[in-house]
């Protein structure tokens, strides 16, 4: 990792450094750790967004090399948090696509930042050397569409869509076949920002989902969830529902650099069974950055 890549991610977790894990070094500060403090470092990691399951995971394993190791100095622990923190995060699988073209599924509610996202991630697809063409199947957003298109100016990709309330279904298998005719290298479609609990909204998505396959066999060879960070743990009911209809098949986590919590990246993995791809970390395109663990964990305990 560059410096410049590790500072990136330091300065983009500040927040969640600062609040949700700053009072760590203040509740290690004595030189025996009590049972007071084990019940406010639980109470810190569930607030932080870590997830009940995976929190407990941590306390249960910290406890026992306390007790093992006789660790007793906050500098000790603050190392035994990082180790057993890195323990829980894996590295995003690599993103080597066979077929040609590959179909990506943008899925995610509402203000979520799938369209942004999407972007980001057709720029980083072209400075790859890659082709791409762009699908607009949020036809329930009139602005989704206009917003793609922006985006496909700037970035000089085709975009396929259809009428504002069109079939989402029909756009998704135009943009399938132009990208085939085309023999482009990767088609995204963006679609349409729904409530995991609104039932028919969830089932068109799935006919999004049938239809792909149709136009193309195999297809979607991918499918990312667009997470928003600063929603916590009422993302990860949405994400079980988006991955119980589409499969889905990784998550980019955005909008991690406005975070004041950040933790949900270790509910994702541990929860979830989700590799992070890629996280925000800014509002530049070039601010999505390929999700590392390492400099993860380092960028909330960079103080420490």
């Amino acid at each position: 990792m560059t410096k410049n890549t590790f500072d990136k991610w330091v300065n983009g977790l500040a927040r969640t450094r600062k609040t949700a894990f700053g009072r760590i070094a203040n509740l290690l500060g004595a030189s025996q750790i009590t049972a007071g403090a084990w019940d406010d470092l639980e109470a810190l990691f569930i607030q932080a967004d870590m997830g009940l399951e995976t929190t407990e995971e941590i306390i249960s394993a910290l406890k026992a090399r306390v007790h093992d190791e006789g660790l007793t100095q906050a500098g000790e622990l603050i190392a035994a948090i990082k180790t057993e923190m890195s323990a829980r995060l894996a590295p995003p699988p690599g993103l080597a696509f066979t077929d040609r073209p590959s179909v990506i599924l943008i899925v995610g509610v509402n203000g979520s930042g799938k369209t942004t996202n999407m972007a980001k991630l057709g720029a980083r697809f072209q400075r790859a050397g890659q082709s791409v063409i762009f699908g607009a199947a949020d036809t329930f957003r009139a602005a989704a569409i206009e917003q793609l298109q922006i985006w496909g100016e700037c970035l000089r990709i085709s975009v396929i869509a259809g009428q504002p309330d069109g079939d989402p279904g029909a756009v998704a298998y135009d943009t399938v076949q132009a990208a085939i005719a085309r023999k482009m290298d990767i088609a995204m479609i963006d679609t349409a920002g729904r409530l995991h609990t609104r039932f028919n909204l969830m089932e068109e998505l799935k006919k999004v989902h049938r239809v792909v396959g149709k136009a193309l066999p195999g297809a979607p060879h991918a499918v990312w969830l667009v997470m928003d960070a600063t929603t916590g743990q009422n993302a990860l009911q949405q994400a079980r529902a988006f991955k119980e209809a589409v499969q889905v098949s990784g998550v980019i986590l955005a909008k991690l650099d406005s975070s004041a919590r950040g933790g949900m990246a270790f509910a994702i993995q541990g929860e979830l069974g989700l590799p992070i791809l890629f996280a925000g970390l800014g509002e530049g395109a070039e601010d999505l950055e390929p999700f590392d663990p390492e400099a993860f964990i380092e960028g909330i305990l960079a103080d420490f």
